[in-house]
């Protein structure tokens, strides 16, 4: 579990001095404070509220059988923080757009438990850096750790049961939760800020604008993923075996 650790410490360090470079104080990131009207910020914490409470209880179930599952999970959520705090501006919308992280979580701890890391990390950004905001938290939960981590599960379990590759199903999951992630969070803007304007032309303007910087950070997220799976697979594979991610026969062969 050590040499596990350090592969996620290198890859939290190399994430940090991203950040150091990037960070923008300038715009803002998430949905941020107001800009949902109230019935909808509530309608999106009913949303996220089973998920956050059977990933919870799937979280102690799993600290039940083992251990170092909580350790685990704690720098999964480091690492989802920091990269989800790679700012870069989205001029046309007066926001930003930004890695999510959700995709590397949920296939190591589940898709469940990786919206509890989710929202610990939007919380911890709208209370410390003004990343999103208190009102919108439910939102933002909804399309970063549910969408995100949902979407790059599903897709790393469907390609992985297709015969893709340990470095291909990485990638389209990364991808998948990145794109997701802001599709869900267009739809979000577009349902509460549109009046009484038509959805979906709406929601296209919102998704247009995320493209010219969300289409290559989905490409990026999808590499790192990818990197980060089979840089364990090498060197701990019993990690991976472990949390299900690979089956024993394929270790021994």
């Amino acid at each position: 579990m050590n040499s596990a650790y350090g592969i996620f410490s290198v890859s939290l360090c190399l994430c940090v001095g991203l950040l150091l470079f990037s960070a923008s104080p300038a715009h803002a990131m998430h949905i941020s404070e107001g800009i949902l009207p109230f019935g909808w910020a509530l309608l999106w914490f009913a949303v996220a509220a089973p998920f956050l409470a059977v990933g919870l209880r799937r979280l102690n179930e799993m600290s039940r059988d083992d251990l170092s599952t909580k350790p685990l999970v704690g720098l999964m959520a480091a690492v989802v923080f920091i990269i989800s705090c790679m700012p870069i501006p989205v001029p046309s919308a007066g926001t930003c757009s930004h890695p999510c992280g959700t995709g590397i979580s949920a296939i190591l701890v589940g898709p469940c438990v990786s919206v509890v890391i989710a929202a610990v990390a939007l919380l911890i950004q709208a209370l410390l850096l003004a990343h999103g905001g208190l009102s919108t938290l439910g939102a933002d939960i909804v399309s970063m750790g549910v969408v995100g981590s949902f979407a790059g599960w599903f897709v790393f379990r469907g390609m992985r049961r297709a015969g893709g590759s340990l470095a291909v199903a990485g990638f389209a999951a990364g991808l998948a939760a990145d794109w997701g992630t802001y599709l869900a969070t267009s739809g979000e803007l577009a349902a509460g800020i549109r009046g009484s304007e038509p959805f979906i032309p709406l929601f296209l303007k919102i998704a247009v604008a995320f493209i010219p910087t969300q289409l290559p950070l989905g490409i990026l997220e999808g590499a790192m993923t990818a990197g980060m799976v089979v840089l364990l697979s090498r060197k701990r594979p019993d990690l991976l075996v472990k949390m299900r991610v690979l089956k024993a026969e394929e270790v021994a062969a």
